[in-house]
């Protein structure tokens, strides 16, 4: 089985937010609904001050919590691509998934009753188009495969899973590279609000 995940290259994002929008259009999400989420951190302190943009989704991790408790077996992992996927069909709604994601993934989509999140836009994998995140930004910082392979292209063990505003990736093992920018490792932040 390979593992597909996403690499990430926050040191070229400018957190113009056009992945979180095209992943809300290509699902067709309500207000409030998303399963990519880009967030900007401040740090420092003038003059000293430095900013960075955080795009995630669900990271399609090797162990994930989501799916060890979902009381009806809603959520699986495939096989062939180690990506975790939630079927509506056998979702109850009662949430478990959500609290037990640390990284605040799935969501509840009111309308139907149900929870889902980041498939990978599988239904696009399966016309070799990419997920719509990683198609729509404008700096390419996004991309999705086989995720030693992407750490293999860009920069391996440079690359981590682990940083301040995200949780551990001990436990989970997420399925996420990213190429950080000296700053985002910094204890002292301000997450802005837009």
């Amino acid at each position: 089985m390979s593992q597909l995940g996403f690499f990430f290259d926050a040191d070229s994002c400018i957190g113009c937010h056009s992945c979180q929008v095209a992943c809300k259009d290509v699902h067709r999400l309500e207000v409030g609904e998303n399963f990519r989420h880009v967030t900007t951190y401040t740090t420092g302190s003038y003059p000293d001050v430095g900013m960075y943009h955080v795009s995630i989704a669900c990271n399609h991790c090797v162990v994930p919590a989501c799916l060890a408790v979902c009381p009806v077996g809603a959520i699986s992992k495939d096989e062939e691509t180690g990506v975790v996927l939630i079927d509506k069909d056998a979702c109850i709604g009662c949430k478990t998934c959500i609290s037990a994601c640390p990284y605040e993934q799935p969501v509840f989509l009111e309308k139907e009753g149900v929870v889902f999140k980041c498939d990978s836009c599988i239904h696009l994998r399966k016309n070799d188009e990419m997920p719509a995140c990683v198609g729509t930004c404008p700096q390419r910082v996004l991309e999705f495969g086989d995720i030693d392979e992407l750490k293999a292209a860009h920069g391996g063990e440079e690359l981590v899973a682990d940083i301040v505003v995200l949780p551990d990736s001990s436990r989970t093992m997420p399925s996420l590279a990213i190429n950080v920018k000296p700053i985002m490792l910094e204890t002292d932040y301000n997450e802005i609000y837009l």
